[in-house]
Formats: C-alpha cells, sequence, structure tokens
C-alpha cells in the first residue's frame, strides 16, 4: 500500500483498528470494481464480420463482505476485522445486428434442456407409485 493510493492516510497508523482497516479495505475494494462496472463488462465489444454485427452478452455479479472486533472486558483487549469481495461474469448470450434487424440469441445449456424434464418426468412417475405403497403399509 502506497501513501499515494492510501485512502487512510489522514488517519495516523496508531490509530488505525483493525475494525478501520477492514472498513478502508472495503472502500477501496468497492472504488476498484466498482470503477470497471460499465456497459461493456455486460454488453462486450462488438464484432462486424460479412455484414453481420455480434455484441456479446454476459451476466456480471460483484458481492462485498465485512466485518469488525470490539473490546472483551476490562482487562482484555481485542480488536478484528476482515473484508473481501469479488466479482464474477459469464456469458448468457449474444445480440446479432443483421440486415437492421437485431435479435437476441441466448447461450443455454443443452444438459439443461434434457435433464430438467427427465428428472420431472422420473419425479412425476415414482412419487405417486411411492406415495401409494407407504399408504398401503400403514393401513396394514
Amino acid at each position: 500500500m502506497t501513501t499515494s493510493d492510501d485512502t487512510a492516510q489522514s488517519v495516523p497508523l496508531a490509530d488505525m483498528t483493525a475494525a478501520h482497516a477492514s472498513v478502508t479495505l472495503l472502500e477501496r475494494l468497492a472504488d476498484k470494481l466498482g470503477g470497471r462496472a460499465s456497459v461493456t463488462a455486460v454488453y462486450g465489444e462488438p464484432v462486424v464480420s460479412e455484414g453481420i454485427t455480434v455484441i456479446p452478452v454476459a451476466e456480471v455479479g460483484f458481492g462485498f463482505g465485512g466485518g469488525a472486533g470490539r473490546e472483551v472486558g476490562k482487562d482484555k483487549t481485542g480488536e478484528g476485522g476482515g473484508g473481501g469481495g469479488g466479482a464474477g461474469a459469464r456469458p448468457i448470450g449474444f445480440i446479432e445486428i443483421k440486415e437492421g434487424t437485431a435479435t437476441y440469441k441466448s447461450l443455454r445449456d443443452p444438459w439443461a434442456d434434457v435433464v430438467l424434464p427427465l428428472a420431472a418426468l422420473l419425479v412425476g412417475t415414482v412419487l405417486p407409485r411411492l406415495a401409494r405403497r407407504l399408504a398401503k403399509r400403514r393401513i396394514r
């Protein structure tokens, strides 16, 4: 950490508690990641080829967390602190512009198109049979 980019440079080092340090860390992290949150994070740079323009689309998420500490008892002192954050992105589709018409095309997981209907079919056939067998056992 250099003093030129230190957001807590006005606070003397002796007064810098762990809780204050964690707040400072979170503020700096939010500034750095927040500065990168822009339209280009979700919509990528357009690619043009043979009269067709493709604009990639992504889902972007940011998360932050922090903690602080406190003094414990008269004779014991305690400090704490911590923080962190992160960002993630995954492609979800693209926009295709062809002959003046824009069309959004989703990137779908082919397994989701197969596994989810099969799981629903399996549950729909097995669950009623299982319920009938359990009901017969209770009657006896």
